[in-house]
């Protein structure tokens, strides 16, 4: 069965960095060739923002070289469309949860109906409109 998956910005992360905080089975789906693996225009943003505050200095990798081990390893680029923009507005704002990185993320995931990759516990607060696996 080929599914679609969306990588949250720390899973893209932590995936080139071969990090073992991701777990055995979302390794299991990353590598499976009949997945599709999207990772976000939003994350290489996030990416190239937090470096350059200084949110990311232990992460040197340059985000062409980020973009360019994603599409190596076999992952597909998304770029962000005005539907994901349009879909924010669908994303429930939680007090406890604001980043709008995420948020775009999330938005993102309800256009395409793409399960969103992350560790992140926040995101278990939209589960009743974004399917999110760790």
């Amino acid at each position: 069965m080929n599914n679609s998956y969306l990588l949250d910005t720390h899973c893209l992360i932590w995936f080139q960095e071969n990090s073992p905080r991701i777990p055995f089975r979302v390794m299991n789906i990353l590598q499976d060739t009949s997945n599709t693996i999207f990772f976000s225009q939003i994350s290489l943003f996030e990416i190239v923002i937090k470096q350059k505050i200084g949110k990311l200095a232990q992460f040197s990798a340059s985000i062409q070289e980020v973009s360019n081990q994603a599409l190596y390893d076999g992952f597909t680029f998304l770029p962000i469309t005005n539907q994901h923009i349009f879909q924010y507005s669908n994303i429930p704002l939680f007090e406890q949860h604001r980043e709008p990185f995420d948020r775009l993320l999330l938005a993102t995931s309800l256009s395409d109906d793409l399960v969103l990759l992350s560790a992140d516990s926040n995101f278990s607060l939209y589960t009743e409109w974004i399917k999110v696996f760790w």
